[in-house]
């Protein structure tokens, strides 16, 4: 899409599948069956045993993948909420269709995370630097720059489209056969393995694989959007921003890694003072070691607060204080957005980028470098490192129709291998659109990325130590 053209929100929110659907109709929107199947999806429940910051944390209170995507997918509702009411009062939606950008927004919130591997970004650490001495640069069968980049920067989110479109199988190669529009608005990165670059956030990291070309390029023609971001994804990305970089403050000092009274002096200057409205209002009072307890009228009182309940209470100002603002920033660059000119992120906003500067500063340098999350990271490295090596094994040799042959070991390691996993790759294989060694490189990766965290751990230690 070129830079003068604008996209159309009747083209964006096309409700068509890649194959149509052989559900009878019901008074749900297409939109809103596209998150009722991914509620119900494996991937989705794998989540709960995936790392969001602390890999195989025994503390139940602390957030897992899932739990965190559930709150990404609340978020991202209420801000296409928002979002959708000024839509229609602006005359860009019709009333109905608020209700389908609030289904797409929430489905994208559920789905964002999918794509991870075990121990979160550890492992994708991990399964980039396998790949190192695997693919050598001159290689013939790689000729092609992107085949060899979707691995060697290897990315979840890229992996996130190729589950929802083609691993999840429920009785064909089409995935969960989601929408044209949710599609659409899941794709967060927009550039191809081998063109990420900085300067554009669509194309800070790889969007997609060659394997899903054909599907990047279905979803843009339906939607309109070539290869700019829909303009939902920025809702989406925005919630994603604005939870992690909440929750995971309270998680720390859930965990004891963080006190409170540590944190307070760092946040109450970045709150921006040119704005007055009762969401700020009810921050700057968290931060001040404040919270009303409402009673009746007349009896409201102030209660002092340990360091966990007052992370819970600075996570809820927070994000009150946040969404509105994200919002705000949507309309502020709306018709750059519809052009596909926009290039940063919402929470880059003036009126948010100083928090949320302040709030990544601490994750990045009191949480994530913590002793105990290093260890485990460390440890996570190691285990998808040698999964890796392992079922390569059965990998590289895997037969091109029915099933591996169990007289020898890397026969017995095939086998190992999930069947539907199996299938996808023997149907990529059939359809000769990528070499046959690119496709037997994304069955080994496939498999461990879709592991969960204890069960790699479990599978790695009864592998390795009998």
């Amino acid at each position: 899409m070129s830079t003068n053209e604008r996209m159309d929100w009747q083209k964006l929110l096309n409700a068509s599948r890649r194959r149509q659907s052989r559900m009878p109709d019901d008074d749900r929107a297409q939109f809103e069956r596209d998150y009722d199947r991914t509620i119900f999806s494996t991937p989705v429940k794998r989540l709960q045993d995936k790392a969001q910051v602390f890999p195989l944390e025994p503390n139940d209170a602390i957030r897992t993948r899932l739990t965190h995507s559930l709150e990404v997918a609340a978020v991202a509702r209420g801000l296409a909420t928002s979002a959708g009411a000024w839509l229609h009062k602006e005359g860009e939606i019709l009333l109905e269709q608020q209700r389908w950008v609030e289904a797409i927004a929430s489905t994208c919130g559920l789905i964002h995370d999918l794509g991870n591997p075990p121990f979160g970004h550890a492992g994708e650490d991990a399964i980039r630097e396998w790949f190192v001495p695997h693919i050598p640069g001159r290689d013939e069968a790689f000729i092609d720059p992107q085949l060899s980049q979707d691995f060697l920067n290897f990315e979840g989110n890229a992996q996130t489209l190729r589950i929802v479109s083609k691993l999840q199988i429920l009785a064909d190669f089409y995935g969960l056969n989601l929408t044209f529009g949710t599609l659409s608005a899941a794709c967060k990165y927009t550039a191809a393995s081998h063109q990420a670059k900085k300067g554009n956030q669509a194309l800070k990291k790889p969007g997609y694989f060659a394997s899903e070309s054909d599907v990047i390029k279905e979803v843009r023609e339906a939607t309109g959007t070539g290869d700019a971001r829909n303009p939902i994804t920025f809702l989406v990305e925005a919630a994603d921003d604005i939870v992690y970089s909440v929750a995971d403050i309270e998680d720390a000092v859930k965990k004891n890694l963080l006190r409170w009274s540590d944190l307070l002096e760092r946040f109450e200057p970045v709150i921006d003072p040119a704005k007055s409205h009762p969401a700020k209002e009810a921050l700057v009072e968290v931060l001040r070691r404040k919270w009303v307890i409402l009673g009746r009228p007349g009896q409201e009182a102030e209660k002092s607060m340990d360091d966990d309940t007052h992370g819970s209470a600075f996570r809820t100002a927070a994000i009150s204080y946040m969404v509105p603002e994200a919002v705000d920033a949507f309309k502020s660059n709306y018709d750059d957005i519809m052009h596909g000119i926009h290039l940063t992120e919402l929470v880059a906003h003036p009126s948010l980028v100083n928090l949320m500067t302040e709030l990544k500063a601490i994750g990045s340098e009191l949480i994530y470098p913590n002793h105990s999350t290093v260890k485990l990271e460390l440890m996570g490295r190691r285990i998808i490192s040698d999964l890796m090596t392992i079922f390569w094994e059965g990998a590289k040799d895997l037969p091109l129709e029915g099933k591996p042959k169990t007289k020898d070991f890397k026969g017995r390691v095939g086998a190992l291998l999930s069947r539907n996993y199996r299938s996808v790759f023997q149907e990529s294989c059939r359809l000769g659109k990528q070499p046959e060694i690119y496709h037997r490189y994304q069955l080994v990766t496939d498999y461990v990325c879709g592991m969960t965290d204890t069960f790699a751990k479990q599978l790695h230690s009864e592998l390795m130590n009998g």
